[in-house]
């Protein structure tokens, strides 16, 4: 593929603006400054510089963050920062999206790709891919609320009970649960009905995907990593 062509590809802008880069000197490869635009290249593992940072070619992209609190999930947020301001540019530009939200005070594991059916296949009901969830409570933590959360509970504008896969206590005042449904507010919802109150909910896992296995580079607040094949097996995904 023509060196302008993949920088177009990789989010760094329109063919012209990546010509000008290259021809400017900008782009580096292998440590050597190229300036050949149409220069054609194996994509095959093919790493290239820009802006002091060594980028790795990818027909798609999947990423995993561990998402702070007060980012909203969304390009135009309401009263908080966008977390997509805590992606390099060049991935928010080739249209790396969300893979689902987490609410504006959720922290944890959140994932993105610009590849449709992979955001298709984690967020569709039918798949059911389950995310685990620690949340702290208001109120202490008692066996009925457990029962409750694992027989299901009802919630307002729902046809049928929401019923955690696990639900078990970790502390006095923390459950770890799993579910595989998707509704807005679930997990606090579901506490809620089950005589409780979230005061702080983490997400560690979307299916075997997990930020406490080892499975995925510790990742501190903010920070995200790109997502290998191995890591997409995990999720049920094969590129």
């Amino acid at each position: 593929m023509q060196l302008d062509r993949i920088l177009q590809s990789q989010g760094f802008g329109s063919r012209k603006e990546c010509r000008k880069a290259i021809r400017e000197g900008e782009v580096k490869i292998g440590g050597v400054v190229v300036n050949d635009p149409f220069q054609e290249y194996d994509t095959t593992d093919f790493t290239f510089e820009l802006n002091d940072w060594e980028w790795e070619y990818a027909e798609k992209v999947y990423i995993a963050m561990n998402k702070p609190p007060r980012y909203e999930c969304s390009h135009k947020p309401k009263h908080n920062e966008t977390i997509y301001n805590l992606l390099p540019d060049p991935v928010v530009l080739r249209g790396a999206q969300s893979v689902g939200r987490l609410d504006v005070d959720t922290t944890g594991l959140l994932l993105f790709s610009d590849d449709g059916q992979f955001i298709h296949s984690i967020s569709s009901a039918k798949r059911q891919v389950t995310k685990s969830y620690r949340a702290t409570t208001n109120q202490p933590v008692d066996d009925e609320q457990i029962r409750k959360l694992l027989e299901g509970v009802q919630l307002v504008d729902e046809n049928e009970p929401s019923r955690a896969l696990q639900a078990k206590r970790v502390s006095d005042k923390q459950i770890e649960l799993v579910v595989d449904q998707g509704q807005y507010h679930l997990v606090k919802r579901m506490i809620a009905a089950a005589g409780n109150h979230v005061d702080a909910l983490h997400r560690f896992a979307v299916g075997n995907l997990s930020m406490e296995d080892g499975s995925l580079p510790e990742l501190e607040l903010g920070d995200w990593c790109y997502l290998r094949p191995k890591h997409l097996a995990l999720l049920g995904y094969n590129t």
